[in-house]
């Protein structure tokens, strides 16, 4: 086998997206760690399921943007940097939630397992997922 169809290779190619997607997966948890007022893991552990879901949402909503990614962009750079794009603009998307429920804190909800309040923000990360993911083909 050549060097160059040996990083072609369909099991190459696929080992490599899912290394680099975890690693940005990795990121984008520590970003979503530093930017939530609870301890996300901490939270789950004690059983906290609208931290749970409300993290299973950005979890699938990470995911989600990265195959469109994946799907759309031929070079690992280039899915790497719309990926990180459409995570971005759903970190943006998390502060709008929170902007726009001036009743009540989203942290402070989810916190205290407000299953409601976890519940919409796990919809909100998928369904936002899928409008970024078309946005960034």
């Amino acid at each position: 086998m050549e060097e160059s169809s040996f990083w072609t290779h369909p099991l190459v190619e696929t080992a490599g997206y899912f290394s680099v997607f975890m690693l940005c997966l990795v990121v984008a948890m520590v970003v979503f760690e530093l930017v939530t007022k609870y301890k996300n893991w901490e939270e789950i552990q004690k059983g906290n399921i609208a931290v749970a879901l409300a993290t299973g949402g950005k979890i699938f909503g990470v995911a989600n943007i990265f195959r469109y990614s994946i799907e759309n962009h031929s070079s690992l750079p280039e899915m790497i940097g719309w990926g990180m794009y459409g995570f971005v603009l759903l970190i943006l998307a998390y502060f709008l939630f929170e902007f726009l429920t001036p009743k009540f804190k989203i942290d402070d909800e989810i916190e205290r397992d407000n299953r409601s309040v976890g519940f919409i923000s796990l919809v909100l990360s998928v369904g936002l997922s899928f409008v970024i993911g078309a946005s960034i083909s």
